[in-house]
């Protein structure tokens, strides 16, 4: 990778805690790998990698993956978890490679990238004549009823603190398949789903989720206020959110594939574009 400039400083993630509590992650991952369908031989980037987990599979399936990720934490662990493998740190929206690729991978990491003109370019730019580009990110309405209960806590409680970590993109489909075909991509396959997703650890899920996705709004709180601002939002959500002991968040994700023109392409084996339906994976998260 070659760039004049080093990436903007990273959230500062807490990678056990990642690895430990927010697992779902890459497990719900691996039905994009799916999609991927990577092959022997391929070259392959994948787009804000994280802790490496599905860098791994795409691997075992004979590709030559590079990963990407803008925050050193998770390069750091990533490169800890995976030495034999290839983990750059590096700005979604500003990165170039010298050899381009027959694909791009994304999950659960498009939705954090501000600058989507700019992270379509550089997708384009990386691709081969040809390649896919193939992702899962949050989409219009993600995490909606958790964002509002966490907004009416904080103001209940008297405190005013940005909500600059939720101020991010969840687009529709319609929204980001005009910005891929902007950039001309053709646009192959989209989906528009709900996912309730099932958070780790009993009772302590929802607030172990909100210090790892919403830690710098949780920790800029007064430390006296933290524990009833934690608890109002778990009682605001309790009858919507939590069920048989456990709790979910209310993740409405888009998955889409495309293709650069001027190739071949590439149609994945379920085509077609539905809002509100998607193709079930083999395997799930629990």
């Amino acid at each position: 990778m070659s760039s004049n400039q080093q990436p903007p400083a990273d959230k500062p993630w807490n990678t056990a805690l990642y690895d430990s509590k927010a697992n779902f992650v890459w497990k719900y991952g691996r039905g994009v790998v799916e999609l991927l369908a990577p092959r022997p031989g391929e070259r392959i980037l994948d787009l804000g990698c994280g802790t490496g987990h599905l860098t791994n599979l795409i691997a075992q399936a004979g590709a030559e993956v590079i990963a990407l990720d803008k925050s050193e934490s998770m390069i750091a662990q990533a490169r800890s978890l995976f030495p034999q493998l290839r983990f750059e740190l590096g700005d979604g929206a500003d990165f170039h490679f010298d050899q381009s690729f027959d694909a791009v991978f994304s999950n659960a990491a498009i939705h954090w990238m501000l600058d989507q003109t700019a992270v379509a370019r550089c997708i384009w730019q990386a691709l081969k004549p040809g390649g896919r580009f193939v992702a899962e990110f949050g989409g219009k309405g993600n995490v909606e009823a958790i964002r509002a209960a966490l907004r009416e806590a904080i103001e209940v409680a008297g405190e005013r603190v940005g909500l600059e970590p939720f101020a991010r993109y969840y687009p529709s489909i319609a929204e980001h398949a005009a910005l891929l075909e902007a950039q001309g991509f053709r646009v192959t396959f989209a989906s528009h789903f709900d996912r309730p997703t099932q958070l780790d650890d009993g009772g302590a899920g929802l607030r172990n989720w909100l210090f790892t996705f919403a830690d710098n709004v949780v920790e800029s709180l007064p430390a006296s206020k933290r524990a009833q601002i934690i608890a109002a939002v778990e009682d605001g959500l309790r009858s919507r959110l939590f069920r048989d002991g456990s709790w979910y968040a209310d993740y409405r994700r888009i998955r889409i594939a495309a293709t650069k023109s001027g190739g071949r392409g590439f149609e994945p084996r379920s085509a077609g574009s539905t809002e509100g339906q998607h193709p079930a994976p083999r395997e799930r998260a629990p």
